[in-house]
């Protein structure tokens, strides 16, 4: 997945400490690459820096450049592997890279960024290869990529996954620790108060059901993924029926595929149509059969980052 919220978090930190900052761009692909376009770097003027294009490659060579380009105060592009005017360095995968090195001198348009992610805000950055130039609009596109005419640049964004965990029971919090782990927002719903206690020390959002009834706590944006761990199959009815009435890009569901069928059963006495039924995902997991609570959260997150990525983060 491309966060992100972590180089723009980094960017406006530096800014606000007085650093000279730029921002890193991969803008092209030939060949193959470890990272699509649309992916970033952030260096600052004390030689820190956030992200990577490679696995260790050229990020030594990246800072240089960008230390050079905070110095120039001007953007440049540059291009890493074949073709390179860097002889002696090679992309393992033998394509090449283009990066848009720009120097940031607008920390307003940084700190916009940084709260429109934080808000899983759609958004396009606008780049000119020719000016220091940052700007940032709204955008509704359901994917990752770059455009480009001329000098100009556009560079889309959505945000990255989310998972909202349903149930009660040790598999609910090896999934939130594991998903923490990855770099993954969570949100907990559970009628456990032991999970929720379990789960304080965490930066995620922890709830307690109260009913097994429809709630405004579950309210799941289209790159957010729920999943339902409930062992007691009374309090899946009506929160499953809304989260498969809502726009979540995935939906899944841990037990048997005999127990799913009586879920069948249940959600279409309750209005849900064979077409909604269809969006759930159940057994679980990418690995079959898993019963363990650090397999099967294992496995599920695998299942979601593989769908996520189905949906939304192709190569354009």
């Amino acid at each position: 997945m491309n966060n992100i919220l972590p180089i723009f978090r980094f960017l406006q930190t530096k800014t606000e400490a007085g650093q000279k900052t730029a921002l890193i761009t991969l803008i092209d692909v030939t060949g193959a690459s470890t990272r699509n376009p649309g992916a970033h770097m952030a260096v600052a003027e004390d030689g820190s820096s956030t992200g990577s294009f490679s696995g260790g490659c050229i990020e030594t060579a990246v800072v240089a450049e960008a230390l050079a380009v905070i110095e120039a105060g001007h953007p440049r592009e540059v291009r890493f592997g074949a073709g390179s005017r860097y002889l002696d360095i090679r992309l393992p995968c033998g394509g090449s890279i283009d990066l848009l090195f720009t120097p940031i001198v607008d920390g307003e348009v940084i700190s916009d960024i940084h709260d429109r992610v934080t808000r899983r805000e759609p958004l396009t950055i606008i780049l000119n290869s020719d000016s220091r130039d940052i700007r940032c609009e709204a955008q509704h596109s359901q994917k990752i990529s770059v455009e480009r005419e001329g000098a100009q640049i556009w560079v889309h964004h959505i945000p990255t996954a989310k998972i909202i965990v349903l149930g009660h029971g040790p598999s609910v919090e090896s999934l939130v620790r594991l998903s923490a782990s990855y770099g993954i927002d969570a949100a907990i719903l559970s009628p456990d108060p032991m999970v929720i206690e379990a789960l304080e020390g965490l930066t995620v959002s922890a709830d307690l059901l109260k009913t097994p009834q429809a709630t405004a706590l579950l309210d799941p944006d289209p790159w957010t993924a729920c999943i339902f761990y409930f062992h007691d199959h009374d309090w899946e009815g009506a929160l499953m029926k809304q989260a498969l009435f809502s726009s979540a890009f995935y939906i899944g569901a841990m037990g048997s595929r005999k127990t799913h069928e009586i879920r069948q059963v249940n959600l279409r006495t309750l209005g849900v149509a064979d077409e909604a039924l269809g969006r759930m995902t159940a057994p679980i997991g990418l690995i079959p059969s898993t019963r363990d609570p650090a397999t099967l959260a294992l496995s599920t997150l695998a299942e979601v980052v593989e769908s996520y990525h189905r949906h939304f983060g192709g190569r354009p």
